[in-house]
């Protein structure tokens, strides 16, 4: 038998060296689903429930892999289904190749059914590369071209093959005018500063006296690098939302997550300090760096297109973020009248930790959402990867998970998209099926895509070598970080009819697919849950049933700010008693000396501040 387009596609991704293709089936790719058949299943086809779980899967796969994420669809509502998933990927620099089918050639400009323009639909989101295979010959190159785009340009790129091409003989471009040949491969390549670029920020950090670092995802490369830029500059670490776990939260000095979802010390650190050293971070959130012409600034990043942004940076050193801080570091001066300011840095770390323990602890109808996340910190395996949902929960993510060994963690940062928790952990479990997996989610995301995708980590599970793939679900029946950006920032209370949602008995769901399942009421539940969860012989869901009148609060909120809050919830809020009286028993504990245990400390809660 003659080799087909179809059988080509898989035999090139093969020699990628892809394992896995996340997809859903559809007739627009039916040619390739017979090649499929034909290679053994070679690379694995994962089939999740929904195209956009399949995108969002090859994210999660992507990030915590290391190497590109594949993802299919069909033509038509299969195409557009995967937009979500692939927008994630562009907005947080992902490689991503999407292979998508389209309508037979002879149909296309007939109004055909599911005959969408796909390069209008995907000229955005896959603007770095995208391509129509309309003969044999073009494949190879377009298809080499999209996955080595996707490395290149940390990227989604994409390929959309008609349906009578998929089924033609597949013929190599000749050696002839206006054919395109191509190769396999991408070597590694390292960027680098110039001397002079690396001379004027050795001088301007050389300068400082009170350091501070932000780092992000770019600098995931260069742990040990940075570690050593800190402590010769003696300057606390903030570490952006897609950057937590370049560094440990052990090293004293690392002030954890920074802006809204952030920590105090992160907030003042830039409050308060001389100099600023950015590595592979493009924080949007401006207002969270020091004010302008407050400090000196510097920039690490690969990208000379991301350069430059956010801040008024005096040198701007374009290059990989490892290669770089080796160039830099031996032109650093050991800032020995920083140490002071090390040790304060360090000091406000310390009081954060008691702060979120006493916060944890506060009492809450029925459980602290808080309390949930403090209790798994401890819990938590040192090569555990971990991931979160967009939501109320992110802020329990981003504060009370302190990253140790090898730790990794993610979720959809720059576009904060809900629903990926599940599908990246999914994606996770076939980067790496040897170790435990935890999605932290929230009820909305997970009536809007995690109860489907539990079917698939059912379907896939036997495979894992690692049988762990927690779900936490933060069940407090109200789209929860919109209500509270509602109370806070637009001075409105609570709009019932689009923030209620129903409570979902989300064990009870799990155990009907074959998954465990316990659903937590009480404080003194929590703990239990988390060790029976990581001790299973099988993924686990957990409902975690949590008081929404806890305020995720920001580290900058003062007072004023709460009482004015507090004055929008009154207005007509239906909890307004309950999120009043939580918010601030919560606030009132950064004023709290000391740690002190309350009365129902042994049930992991106290009532101090109610």
């Amino acid at each position: 038998m003659s080799e087909k387009v179809a059988d080509h596609v898989l035999a090139r991704l093969r020699e990628w060296g892809v394992e896995h293709v996340f997809g859903y089936p559809g007739d627009g790719i039916n040619g390739l689903l017979a090649a499929w058949e034909r290679a053994g299943d070679r690379p694995r086809f994962v089939q999740a429930r929904h195209e956009e779980m399949s995108a969002f899967q090859a994210v999660g796969y992507a990030k915590f892999s290391g190497t590109v994420g594949v993802c299919t669809a069909t033509s038509g509502p299969g195409a557009i289904h995967l937009l979500n998933g692939l927008y994630d990927a562009k907005l947080d620099h992902v490689p991503v190749v999407a292979v998508i089918g389209q309508t037979a050639r002879t149909a296309m400009g007939g109004s055909y059914q599911q005959e969408v323009d796909l390069h209008s639909l995907y000229k955005d989101v896959a603007s770095d590369f995208l391509e129509t295979v309309n003969v044999p010959e073009q494949l190879p190159n377009v298809l080499d071209r999209a996955i080595r785009t996707a490395y290149a340009r940390r990227a989604p790129t994409a390929v959309i093959i008609p349906a009578d091409v998929q089924e033609l003989d597949y013929e190599a471009p000749g050696h002839a005018f206006k054919m395109v040949p191509s190769s396999l491969g991408v070597s590694g390549w390292t960027a680098v500063p110039s001397q002079e670029a690396l001379e004027r920020a050795a001088e301007a950090l050389n300068s400082g006296r009170k350091v501070a670092m932000l780092v992000g995802q770019g600098a995931a490369g260069a742990r040990e690098e940075v570690r050593q830029t800190a402590e010769k500059l003696r300057a606390g670490v903030a570490k952006a939302l897609l950057g937590k776990d370049v560094l440990p939260d052990t090293l004293p000095y690392v002030t954890g997550s920074i802006a809204l979802l952030g920590t105090r010390p992160s907030y003042e650190l830039m409050r308060d300090c001389d100099t600023l050293l950015t590595v592979g971070s493009n924080l949007p959130y401006s207002q969270f760096l020091p004010e302008y012409g407050q400090a000196r600034a510097v920039q690490i990043d690969i990208d000379p297109h991301m350069a430059g942004l956010r801040y008024p940076y005096e040198v701007n050193l374009i290059g990989d973020a490892q290669a770089t801080l080796q160039r830099l570091l031996p032109m650093l001066r050991a800032n020995e009248e920083g140490t002071e300011w090390q040790q304060a840095v360090e000091s406000s770390v310390d009081r954060w930790w008691e702060m979120l323990s006493r916060r944890a602890r506060v009492s809450a109808d029925p459980v602290n959402p808080e309390y949930v996340a403090h209790c798994l910190d401890p819990l938590l395996p040192e090569d555990v990867i971990l991931m979160a949902d967009s939501g109320s929960v992110a802020n329990w993510y981003a504060r009370h998970l302190r990253m140790r060994g090898t730790m990794r963690g993610s979720l959809s940062g720059t576009l904060a998209t809900m629903g990926p928790g599940v599908p990246y952990a999914i994606g996770a479990k076939f980067a790496h099926p040897d170790r435990p997996v935890i999605a932290l989610v929230g009820d909305g995301a997970m009536q809007m895509n995690g109860l489907a995708e539990l079917v698939t980590a059912a379907k896939y599970r036997h495979e894992w070598d690692d049988p762990r793939l927690v779900v936490a679900v933060w069940n407090n029946r109200d789209l929860n970080q919109v209500t509270w950006e509602m109370r806070a920032m637009s001075g409105s209370p609570q709009f019932v009819p689009s923030q209620s949602i129903p409570d979902v008995p989300y064990a009870s769901f799990a155990e009907s697919v074959g998954l465990a399942g316990v659903r937590v009421e009480k404080p003194d539940q929590v703990e239990d849950a988390w060790r029976e969860a990581l001790a299973a012989d099988r993924p686990v869901v957990l409902d975690f049933v949590t008081d929404p009148s806890v305020p995720p609060i920001p580290p900058h909120a003062s007072w004023e700010q709460m009482e004015s809050t507090a004055k929008s919830i009154l207005k007509g809020d239906v909890e307004r008693g309950p999120v009043v009286r939580q918010g601030f028993k919560a606030k009132v504990q950064e004023f709290l000396p000391g740690r002190g245990e309350g009365p129902h400390e042994e049930h992991g809660q106290d009532e101090r501040g109610s």
